[in-house]
């Protein structure tokens, strides 16, 4: 199954060594509202444009660079990929457990491909659409503010079975990550204590340092491509200051003068970028204030985020979405969690709480906003967000939801919801997916097909808004709509993937089985 390849057999698609070529017909519809009637009259254009999108074939030997390396998702993330490379296998009280990436989008989960003559529906792994980086061939490094190695790391974090991390500790021990940058200010004062492997010096030196960080370590596995990721603490929001982080240039002068409102995570995301790396923020902290953006535009470099979508707040954009279109109103929505790791002591302060109940709390916005029949223009549920450290949980967060909706005649509806989850273990295979994805699109580029031969394709925008699904705040260009539904965001994906082969959205109409015509 793994090794399943799809090829299209079409007059519209092309396959060479190099690339999968494809006309596609994009169809989309625009809305005119009718401005001289108070009927909410609409007139419908439907448009269609004609693409050529290119894939390209060769997978790129992949380096991936996590900051916060020795982290419980930096630690588990290796010991993933080595699990799962070396095929292991370990004994626990329910029995033999095997490696596996079940919560990866693209290894552990299927799309629709279309149906069989006889009208069977077949479904292939989403990995086998395009070609796609193999997790096996993933190298990795990475930098942490504690010089732990990654197999006292694993020990730490306490995520892994036991058996497992005897397995793994041969090969992790010698894994140390490089020092890394801490400003204090931006993290809670209780990571003090970890903090023993600094890169010292001011704004520019350290800049530089994490440059030639980049630079050695692509050269010593001899990488095509290197992707680098926050996975580090949740930082403090940094201010908006005119001058100094609004453009790309005020913000490589402020590097250049140590002004202290540059964050950590905005240094390696200028690092990334001035290396020509993609950059994935995992946290909800706001490293892309705009100088960012516009340097990872300028030199043409990907970035993606924000804060990893793995538990609670999926659930949320799944339970929403079916309670707003079925035409129930959600009044008020409470969500409380606990939980004892690294994560949860960082948070256990304000200001890094306060980033997290916003990337949280925005989550429902695109789908009030969809139905105004439930909501008045502004109106919005009671939207509550508790997260509270304990100790003894560890790894292994406890989230309470309550989900309050009105329903018809002054009725109402609640939804409790109690989810144990294992933060790390379902952290890790998006950290993975949002790697394999942003690598991908860096391949993908398109033009309109009627556009003369000599001139030139297009690549997706340097905001990779394709990894919504994965993000609790997705990132997305200027002047495009958030959408957090998360049905919505996987057909995004799906569809993009079934465009570079030429094929139609999946409609799920089955006309053919609905009508008495012979279709």
């Amino acid at each position: 199954m793994a090794n399943l390849k799809v090829r299209v057999d079409s007059p519209k698609v092309r396959y060479s060594k190099d690339f999968i070529e494809a006309e596609y017909e994009y169809q989309r519809t625009t809305v005119v509202e009718d401005d001289e009637n108070d009927d909410d009259t609409y007139t419908v254009i439907p448009t269609s444009t004609r693409l050529l999108i290119r894939t390209m074939m060769k997978v790129p030997k992949l380096g991936l660079m996590l900051v916060g390396w020795g982290g419980n998702n930096g630690s588990t993330m290796t010991a993933a990929l080595l699990a799962n490379k070396l095929k292991l296998l370990w004994e626990t009280k329910e029995g033999l457990k095997t490696a596996n990436w079940y919560g990866s989008l693209t290894q552990a989960s299927t799309v629709k491909l279309g149906r069989k003559s006889e009208g069977e529906d077949v479904y292939v792994p989403i990995s086998s659409m395009l070609p796609m980086v193999n997790p096996n061939d993933i190298e990795i490094d990475g930098w942490d503010i504690s010089d732990m190695n990654l197999a006292e790391a694993m020990m730490r974090a306490k995520v892994l079975d036991i058996n497992l991390q005897v397995q793994l500790r041969p090969y992790m021990m010698h894994m140390r990550p490089r020092k890394s940058i801490y400003y204090p200010d931006f993290i809670a004062s209780n990571q003090g204590k970890r903090a023993n492997n600094i890169i010292t010096g001011t704004k520019a030196e350290q800049l530089n340092w994490i440059r030639n960080d980049i630079v050695q370590f692509k050269a010593s596995k001899s990488l095509d491509q290197v992707i680098v990721l926050w996975t580090a603490n949740t930082e403090r929001f940094s201010e908006f200051i005119t001058g100094v982080n609004d453009t790309a240039d005020n913000l490589l002068e402020a590097i250049d003068k140590n002004h202290s409102e540059i964050s950590p995570s905005t240094m390696f995301a200028v690092a990334a970028a001035l290396e020509g790396c993609t950059y994935i923020n995992g946290s909800p902290q706001n490293t892309f204030i705009p100088g960012a953006l516009e340097l990872a535009e300028r030199q043409k470099t990907f970035v993606g985020g924000d804060d990893f979508k793995s538990g609670q707040t999926k659930l949320k954009s799944v339970l929403v979405d079916f309670l707003v279109s079925a035409g129930i109103k959600p009044v008020s929505i409470v969500s409380y969690n606990h939980l004892g790791n690294n994560d949860g002591y960082n948070l256990s302060a304000p200001q890094q709480f306060r980033s997290k109940e916003i990337s949280k709390s925005n989550v429902v916005d695109d789908i009030v906003e969809s139905n105004k029949i439930l909501y008045k223009p502004g109106e919005k549920p009671d939207h509550c967000i508790v997260i509270k450290y304990v100790p003894y949980v560890g790894d292994s967060k406890r989230a309470m939801d309550e989900y309050t909706s009105e329903i018809m005649l002054g009725g109402h509806n609640t939804i409790v919801i109690h989810n144990t989850c294992e933060d790390s273990l379902l952290a890790t295979p998006i950290i993975l997916d949002l790697v394999i994805l942003a690598e991908l699109c860096s391949r993908i580029t398109l033009k309109r097909a009627d556009s003369n031969d000599d001139e030139e394709f297009f690549g997706f925008h340097s905001v990779l808004s394709i990894l919504s699904y994965l993000c609790k705040a997705p990132l997305v260009p200027q002047g495009t709509p958030v959408v957090n539904a998360l049905s919505r965001q996987r057909a995004a994906i799906e569809n993009i993937l079934r465009a570079c082969l030429s094929l139609p959205p999946e409609n799920n109409m089955l006309l053919e089985h609905k009508v008495s015509l012979k279709i």
